[in-house]
């Protein structure tokens, strides 16, 4: 998984009636792209993301739910 600044986190809820979390990436920590990531989720809340499985990098502009 890699991610530039400025391309939103969509992280799927894994647990039945658990919401998805989308945030935009604000931070790379990673080499070359990759994770962690610091995201500011849409509740305005800014965290250290490790990325799942669950978890997809969506870039502005592209079809959503691609990984790149």
């Amino acid at each position: 998984m890699n991610a530039s600044v400025g391309d939103r986190l969509h992280m799927h809820g894994n647990i039945v009636g658990q919401s998805d979390r989308i945030g935009e990436i604000v931070e790379v920590r990673g080499h070359d792209g990759g994770p962690p990531y610091v995201v500011r989720f849409e509740d305005g809340h800014t965290r250290l993301v490790f990325p799942g499985p669950d978890a997809v990098v969506e870039v502005p502009g592209q079809r959503s739910g691609t990984d790149r």
